[in-house]
């Protein structure tokens, strides 16, 4: 049957589909700078051009193939955000979004992929600070979004053996503690009065 039956939008939302998929992946194998319309273009089984036509530039492209699905909204308290991050490690020591990978590899590298990190980041560390009850609850989130960021990093970019060679859940184990004692109120250390 072929393409022949297929209405011309649905035809182009899966060659925007094949090339949005090869840049993913080329996005995140080399990064940003190193990856060309030429080879997401042949990667894709489509000309060049066409590349250019459905999404006009390189970083326009780069957007649409990194962007990343933010944190759902809803309430958590605190250590139910505890949780829900300490649940994201099987998810960041797992199989990786294409997407996520390559605003990974780009981010220090490119000020787009900076710029889209910095929103979805920030979202997250809105949704965390709501839960923590600190006045300083934003640097918290932060620091627990980085933390997290962190062990991301090591483990899918860097492979690091000490993070690749163990569980999520004894990586879990290790960093509750420390992820609890920043949602708390007051934390350990801090002085009052």
């Amino acid at each position: 049957m072929g393409e022949r039956g297929v209405p011309r939008a649905e035809r182009r939302r899966r060659t925007e589909e094949k090339i949005l998929g090869a840049a993913r992946t080329l996005f995140a194998e080399v990064g940003f700078e190193r990856a060309t319309i030429r080879a997401i273009a042949r990667a894709a089984g489509v000309d060049p051009a066409l590349v250019m036509q459905y999404f006009g530039t390189k970083q326009e492209l780069f957007q649409q193939a990194a962007r990343v699905t933010p944190v759902a909204d809803g309430e958590l308290t605190a250590e139910e955000v505890v949780e829900h991050v300490l649940a994201s490690l099987s998810v960041k020591m797992g199989e990786v979004p294409q997407g996520s990978l390559a605003m990974m590899r780009s981010m220090l590298t490119h000020p787009e992929a900076a710029a889209s990190a910095r929103q979805v980041l920030g979202e997250q560390i809105d949704r965390l600070a709501a839960a923590i009850p600190a006045e300083d609850a934003r640097l918290r989130a932060a620091l627990m979004t980085t933390i997290m960021l962190g062990v991301a990093v090591g483990h899918q970019l860097l492979e690091l053996d000490e993070l690749r060679g163990v569980s999520s859940d004894e990586i879990a184990r290790l960093l509750r503690p420390s992820l609890r004692a920043l949602t708390a109120e007051q934390v350990a250390g801090d002085r009052t009065g």
